[in-house]
C-alpha cells in the first residue's frame, strides 16, 4: 500500500453549495479540503469543471457517506473500485469513513451504531481490511455519535481501539461527537479522549450541533462550533500536538468570512501546542 502523504494545519469541507461563494474567497487559512467521494464521482461538466479547480489549488481528503462498514451484507466492491479511481485522479490524501453502518438491505439515510460485541470487531475490521485492499492505501474510520446504546458486551472505548488494532487502519477522530456522545450517554469526554491511541489518529473534524434538551445533544452540523468542544479540541492538541483538523458544516452555512474565522481558531489553538516528537502515526 502506497505512504500515507502527510497533511498540516487547518481544513474546511467543501459542499456543493459553498462552490460559488469560495470561489473567490482568500482561502490563505486553508491547508486542505474535504469531500464526500459519493457527490462528486462521475461529475462532470461546469461542476466537475469547478471541482477540479479546488483539487489542483489544495491538497484534498475524502470522507465517505455509505460503504456501510458494520453492514450485515456484502461490500460493495465494485463501488470501491470507483473510489479507488477517484482518489488517484484527484491525488486525494486520505479516504476515510465512519465506523457504523447505513444500509439494511437498502439504505437507511442514518449512521447507525455498531454493536460493541467482540463479533462485530472481528466482522469490521476484516471489511476494513478488504477495503484497504481494494482502495490501495490505509483508511480512517471515524468515531461517530449514536443516540441508542448498541449491545454493549464492549464499552464504546474498547470497541474503538480493538477495530483499528484489529483492521490496522487510521482514527479520524471527531471531537464534536466525543462531547455529543460524553453528553447523551453520560460520561468523561476527557478521560475517552485519553484513551484513544495517539500513533492511530491521522486528523480531526470539528462541529457544530444542535442542543435539544439538556442531556440530549444532535450532532447536525449546521451549526457555530461551541466552547466546550473547542476546549476538547485543544485537549486534543495537548495529548497529540497540532494535528491536521477539518471544519464540517453541512447546511445552514453562514458568510464565508464567518467559515473562515473558526478556520482561523482552529489554527490559532494549534499554535498553542508544539509538535510531538514521540507521536508517529503508523504508515501505510
Amino acid at each position: 500500500m502506497s505512504a500515507r502523504p502527510p497533511l498540516r494545519g487547518a481544513g474546511l469541507g467543501l459542499r456543493r453549495a459553498l462552490l460559488g461563494p469560495l470561489e473567490h474567497a482568500d482561502l490563505s487559512d486553508v491547508d486542505f479540503m474535504e469531500v464526500a467521494p459519493e457527490n462528486w464521482i462521475g461529475v462532470g461538466g461546469a461542476r466537475g469543471k469547478a471541482f477540479r479547480r479546488y483539487t489542483e489549488r489544495l491538497p484534498f481528503v475524502c470522507h465517505g457517506l455509505s460503504l456501510s462498514l458494520g453492514a450485515p451484507e456484502p461490500l460493495d466492491e465494485t463501488f470501491l473500485k470507483r473510489v479507488r479511481r477517484f482518489l488517484d485522479a484527484h491525488d486525494i490524501r486520505l479516504y476515510s469513513e465512519h465506523l457504523s453502518y447505513c444500509s439494511e438491505h437498502g439504505h437507511l439515510y442514518d449512521l447507525m451504531p455498531i454493536p460493541f460485541t467482540e463479533e462485530a470487531v472481528d466482522w469490521v475490521a476484516a471489511r476494513i481490511r478488504r477495503t484497504q485492499d481494494l482502495v490501495g492505501r490505509k483508511i480512517a474510520v471515524e468515531n461517530i455519535s449514536y443516540y441508542a446504546q448498541p449491545t454493549t458486551e464492549l464499552s464504546e472505548l474498547e470497541f474503538i481501539n480493538a477495530v483499528l488494532e484489529r483492521a490496522d487502519c487510521h482514527l479520524l477522530l471527531d471531537v464534536n461527537n466525543i462531547h455529543v456522545n460524553s453528553v447523551n450517554h453520560r460520561y468523561d469526554a476527557r478521560a475517552f479522549l485519553d484513551g484513544l491511541p495517539a500513533d492511530r489518529v491521522a486528523y480531526i473534524h470539528v462541529a457544530g450541533h444542535h442542543n435539544e434538551a439538556e442531556d440530549l445533544i444532535v450532532d447536525t452540523h449546521g451549526a457555530d462550533v461551541i466552547d466546550p468542544v473547542w476546549d476538547l479540541l485543544d485537549a486534543a492538541y495537548q495529548k497529540l500536538g497540532p494535528v491536521p483538523t477539518l471544519l464540517e458544516r453541512d447546511f445552514n452555512f453562514p458568510a464565508v468570512e464567518q467559515l473562515l474565522d473558526e478556520v482561523r481558531t482552529i489554527h490559532r489553538l494549534q499554535a498553542r501546542h508544539p509538535e510531538r516528537s514521540e507521536r508517529h502515526v503508523r504508515a501505510s
